[in-house]
């Protein structure tokens, strides 16, 4: 006899809301009092619901397909009793989620620990899955767990994650959608990283959102590079930096990026006794006050001995990942949609020289992009300059769907002719470009000496006179974390090549 499982996220997402409104378990009414009496109504008839669910699941494992039609019904009650919870001050939503732990999600057949559907049991429906899961079929247990845990579970939703879910959901709405768009074109050099160390995609979209919004070339003022933002001294801790065969830095590629990240993720989930909060303030305010602050994890980030130490970049920082991350499993509670589109990757080889500009002008808005291909031929191929002219034969990884876009519109043709052209273009005042004099490692200097521009950082100095910014800092007694420059001020490039 098979079993059909029932995912039940969405009823899970508003008992933890309800848990989160700040209410003191068993904090009713007064005995006697209309609150008291409407609670204990409340909680009886969740119980009944309870009771009616696992006689369901009696019904289902004795052969009855009927049981199926009775669990569902149950959990309409489970939903309506959940909403009744959050509008009753008197209402103990503690109990709510005890209850559902212990009577319900317990007596749930397991999901197998393969990511392959187990010969016993069937998948849900895809109408079951919220629309995120639904886009995602191949990762339906490990996209929602946090190192054997369920994320919705982790996620507190308490007043600085819902002020950052109303940032996220508003004027930051235009910002979480792009860097949904960007991740989806990445997710298969990024997501395979995750999956095989545990840890939930969510988490990996909602940092790269806060992080860089997916622009794989994205640099910081204070030196911190690539889609998940990378400082110098950390990314060469965990293998990242320039290579010696081409001086690409590695922290813009997603692949690795990625891979770093989760090394460094697991790294401090073990040194922060597991808990995400204050992992997540570690990746943006370093592990080491964490850890001072905290006590390698034996208080939580919220305790205000350890949250009022914090940087306020920090205390804003933690609630907005925490948030996306909820968003991106839940979007369905809050009217949020997240498109889908056809990112099948595959690989382009150039027919005759161009760049990444040109082929972004021909291809147009093929296959009906919003804001045309530019980006995603950019996060793909992030070691390649945008403007630089590469070789016909030279392999590019592109989105499939815009192979035929290219063999109808970018091989010859006036178009291509005017995309040449306007890739020759130059501004008459050219402004520096971090990522760009990174990437094409330009400006080689030996010695002399540079006076700094308002808006310079010491690491893109650095990378456009070919010096590692801790040289530059010792040789101009400039000290980190922060490495602060003042406009006007005169560097010593002694030592750089």
């Amino acid at each position: 006899m098979k079993i059909q499982p029932l995912l039940l996220i969405p009823l899970f997402t508003l008992l933890a809301a309800c848990a989160s409104t700040g209410r003191t378990p068993g904090a009713e009414a007064s005995a006697g009092g209309n609150g008291d009496r409407q609670t204990a109504m409340l909680h009886d008839s969740l119980d009944a619901a309870v009771r009616r669910f696992e006689q369901g699941s009696a019904r289902l494992a004795a052969g009855d397909a009927g049981g199926q039609g009775e669990r569902e019904a149950a959990l309409e009650e489970l939903r309506s009793h959940a909403e009744h919870c959050l509008a009753n001050p008197a209402c103990d939503s503690s109990r709510f989620i005890a209850t559902y732990d212990a009577l319900v999600r317990d007596s749930l057949p397991r999901p197998p620990l393969s990511d392959d559907p187990s010969p016993e049991l069937d998948q849900p429906e895809d109408d079951a899955i919220s629309p995120v899961l639904g886009a995602l079929p191949q990762s339906q247990r490990t996209i929602t767990l946090l190192r054997g845990r369920d994320l919705a579970q982790v996620i507190t939703l308490n007043e600085p994650v819902k002020a950052a879910l109303n940032e996220w959901l508003t004027w930051l709405r235009p910002n979480l959608m792009d860097a949904w768009e960007n991740y989806q074109y990445m997710r298969f050099m990024m997501w395979p990283h995750y999956e095989q160390a545990g840890l939930p995609e969510a988490l990996l979209f909602a940092i790269m959102a806060r992080e860089s919004q997916g622009k794989v070339h994205a640099v910081s003022r204070a030196g911190a590079a690539g889609p998940l933002q990378f400082m110098p001294a950390t990314g060469e801790r965990f293998g990242l930096g320039r290579r010696a065969s081409d001086g690409f830095d590695t922290r813009f590629d997603p692949r690795e990026a990625t891979r770093a990240q989760v090394e460094y993720l697991n790294e401090q989930f073990d040194r922060l006794n597991e808990n995400l909060e204050l992992v997540i303030a570690a990746y943006n305010g370093g592990e080491g006050r964490l850890r001072r602050l905290s006590g390698s994890g034996e208080k939580s980030l919220w305790d205000p001995a350890v949250f009022n130490a914090l940087p306020q970049e920090t205390q804003i920082y933690v609630p907005m990942v925490l948030a996306a991350a909820y968003l991106f499993l839940h979007p369905e509670q809050f009217g949020l949609e997240f498109a889908k589109f056809d990112t099948r990757p595959a690989v382009l080889t150039l027919d005759q020289p161009a760049s990444i500009n040109e082929l972004a002008i021909c291809l147009g808005q093929a296959g009906g992009v919003r804001a045309g291909w530019f980006r995603a031929l950019r996060n793909l191929n992030p070691k390649w300059d945008n403007k630089r002219v590469l070789d016909a034969g030279t392999q590019l990884e592109v989105p499939a769907v815009i192979l035929s876009a290219y063999e109808q519109s970018c091989r010859s043709g006036a178009l291509v002719e005017l995309a040449a052209d306007l890739n020759q273009a130059r501004m008459p005042v050219s402004t520096p470009s971090p990522a760009r004099d990174v990437m094409a490692g330009r400006a080689p200097s030996a010695g002399g000496s540079h006076v700094v521009r308002r808006g310079e950082t010491l690491y893109a100095i650095a990378s456009r006179h070919n010096c590692t910014m801790r040289k530059l800092a010792r040789n101009n007694n400039i000290t980190g974390p922060r490495y602060l420059l003042r406009p006007g001020q005169r560097l010593n490039l002694a030592n750089c090549r």
